[in-house]
This record gives structure tokens, C-alpha cells and sequence, in this order.
């Protein structure tokens, strides 16, 4: 199944630019020039991404107050263009995942969209889910197991009806066995949960073993095969790495809460380590915090920083893949932010302009250069 575009702006020569690298991403694109006409075919049509003139306020607010109301396209991925790269802040804020910068060139419009089909591919992977009912044990903190029943189940989570309800954003491990598989313990965070016992959960911090035994199941049990994951993005420069966090440059930053999987290489060393953006910087790059389980996590980290220590000729080499937009399923790996500069800087940014991040970015690294032994 393609995707499906929606153009609201009134710049024909930008519609055109944008189309073109549609087409060649294999996206249906419809352009539309006035808003009232857009909400129209919002109200008619599902539309996977909306790319919207966001020079044009009430325009805009008036397409996205209605995208939002739409049942069929209130996840939709939103594409803001805009002018002045000193208030991109705006843009997120009013509702953008993406920012392209006006005026549109097709190298930036393609970086730009690579990284929203990637997001898009991979939420449509992940709504995948099997239909399933088996029985589980749920058990957190020192409290006693409580009996559930599994209701469906995908790559990156599960519902489950519980004997006892389960609390929004609460961790607990979930202990079941897979027909024809070995038992499986994953932890998990409750997306959403009702009162009478049936929620939603997003798995936290699997292992490669364990995804690979779901991966597996899934494909063997669905009735249908399922989407295809979206290929990593290779074009992207590790500059920044502490403990809790790192910037990476990229022309293809994903959006503001996205979490990510991210693969570091280097020489015979490689791990996966999952994170959430803190920071967007379109068409420069993106701050991530490590997220998921505190020690397990850090001592991927430290094994890498050893690793580049001990090694000052090899380049780190860095894959990035989205997991899911605006929902942070796993907990931030270090909790504090004490002596950690760059996470500390991470976490906040938002009293800073682009131009003051990249600065603070540059005076941390010529402090550490500085502090290093030659």
C-alpha cells in the first residue's frame, strides 16, 4: 500500500519541488492551495503526511485543528514549512514533526522526507498486530503476581486484560510463552489503561534475542505478512557522546520525543542502545538521551567510550532507526543530570536559540579537548 500526501500551500514552484521527490519516494501527492478545501478532503480522504504552509498561521491552525479531530488522520506525520530558522521552536510547537526551510530545495526536501517515510514505515509496523489469547503472569516492585490474559501482540508491544488494572506509565515485567516457542520475560510500560483491567504496553529495553523470537512468531502466525521495517539512516556523524547522551548531525533529524535505536561501530566493537530526541535541529542534526535500563545502558556506553579512548585513529560509525513517534516508552537511562554536561544541555534546551545550542555544543567540546592528556 503507497503512501498518501496531502500539499496545503499556495507556492506552486515549492508544490512542484516537493511532488517530484514524492513521486521518487513513491508517494501519492494531492496539492491543495487553500485551507478550507484541504479540510475538505482531510474530512473525505486518509492522508499518511500533510506538508503545510506554516508561514501562513491561521492556515495552518485551522488544517491541524481539524487533521487532529479526524479519526482516519489524527497520526498523520506533519511537514511544516517555514521561513526564519531562529523560531523554529514555533513550528514544533504549533504542531510540526517535521521543518522544512523555505526556500524549498529538493537536497533538503529529500533529507527531510527519507526521515519522515522512515517514521511512517515503522509506525505502520508497528500498529501491526496478531490476535492473540494466552495467559501471563504480570509482577512489579515487591508486589504479588497478578494473573492476565493476552489479548494481541506486535513487535514493540502487547494488550492484555489484567485481574487487576494497571496504571498508566507503570513498569512491571510480563512472564508468557508463545505457542510453539520458550517462555519469554519482558518489562514493559503501560501506554493507557481503563478501569476495568485491560491496557496497552509498550516492551522497554529488549534484547536482540528476545525481538528476534517475537520478529519470528509474528511472522510465522500472521495472517498476513508484515510491512516492511524501515532501512536505518546511514547519514549521520556522531559528534557528542557522554554517558547520558549524544549529538548526532544529520540532515534527516527525527521529531522532538521520537524514540530511536541507535547502533554504534567501532573496530570490532558494536552495540544497540535506545534513546529519545531531546533536540531538533533541522537539517543539522538531533540531541538524544540514552533511555532504557540504567546499568545496562551505561555500560554500553562506558564500553564504548573505552573503546574510542584506546583507540584515537577509529571513527565511531553510526546507524539511527526510529521505534515510535511521541511516545516515550522507556525511562531516561540516568535520571540526573549532575556532572553530565552535554545531558544536562540536553535537557535544557529549551531556554536556548539553535545558534546558543551549537555554541554551548563547541565550548564542551573544546573544554573536554582541552581537560583530555595528549
Amino acid at each position: 500500500m503507497k503512501f498518501q500526501a496531502l500539499l496545503v500551500l499556495n507556492d506552486n514552484s515549492a508544490a512542484e519541488v516537493l511532488m517530484h521527490v514524492l513521486d521518487d519516494y513513491q508517494v501519492e501527492s494531492e496539492h491543495c492551495g487553500d485551507a478550507q478545501a484541504a479540510v475538505q478532503k482531510i474530512e473525505e480522504k486518509r492522508f499518511d503526511t500533510i506538508l503545510v504552509d506554516f508561514d501562513e498561521p491561521s492556515a495552518a491552525s485551522l488544517i491541524l485543528e481539524n487533521l487532529r479531530q479526524c479519526a482516519s488522520n489524527k497520526n498523520a506525520v506533519v511537514v511544516g514549512l517555514w521561513s526564519d530558522r531562529s523560531t523554529v521552536r514555533s513550528a514544533f510547537g504549533m504542531g510540526a514533526n517535521f521543518v522544512l526551510y523555505k526556500p524549498i530545495s529538493g537536497e533538503q526536501a529529500c533529507a527531510t522526507l527519507r526521515a519522515a517515510l522512515a517514521l511512517l514505515k515503522r509506525e505502520r509496523r508497528r500498529s501491526f498486530r496478531v490476535p492473540v489469547q494466552m495467559p501471563l503472569t504480570i509482577s512489579w516492585n515487591d508486589a504479588p503476581e497478578v494473573e492476565g490474559i493476552m489479548l494481541d501482540l506486535s513487535e514493540d508491544g502487547m494488550d492484555v486484560l489484567s485481574a487487576q488494572p494497571l496504571i498508566e506509565s507503570q513498569l512491571a515485567e510480563f512472564r508468557f510463552s508463545l505457542p510453539g516457542s520458550e517462555e519469554l520475560n519482558v518489562l514493559g510500560q503501560v501506554a493507557w489503561a481503563n478501569s476495568n483491567g485491560q491496557a496497552g504496553i509498550q516492551f522497554v529495553d529488549l534484547d536482540d534475542a528476545r525481538r528476534d523470537a517475537l520478529t519470528g512468531w509474528l511472522a510465522a502466525n500472521a495472517s498476513e505478512a508484515p510491512p516492511p521495517d524501515p532501512e536505518p539512516l546511514a547519514q549521520c556523524k556522531l559528534t557528542d557522546l557522554s554517558l547520558g547522551g549524544c549529538y548526532i548531525e544529520s540532515e534527516s533529524p527525527f521529531p522532538p520525543k521520537t524514540t530511536i535505536d541507535l547502533w554504534f561501530k567501532a573496530g570490532n566493537f558494536e552495540t544497540r542502545v535506545p534513546g529519545v530526541v531531546r533536540v531538533v535541529h533541522p537539517g543539522r542534526g538531533m540531541g538524544v538521551e540514552f533511555a532504557g535500563q540504567p546499568e545496562s545502558v551505561r555500560q554500553k556506553i562506558e564500553d564504548l567510550l573505552n573503546t574510542l579512548s584506546s583507540h584515537h585513529d577509529v571513527a565511531p560509525q553510526l546507524l539511527v532507526a526510529p521505534k515510535s513517534m511521541g511516545f516515550r516508552a522507556e525511562e531516561p537511562a540516568s535520571t540526573s543530570d549532575t556532572g553530565d554536561d552535554l545531558l544536562h544541555l540536553l535537557r535544557s534546551q529549551e531556554d536556548l536559540t539553535e545558534d546558543q545550542f551549537l555554541a554551548e555544543l563547541r565550548r564542551q567540546r573544546r573544554s573536554e579537548s582541552e581537560a583530555t592528556p595528549a
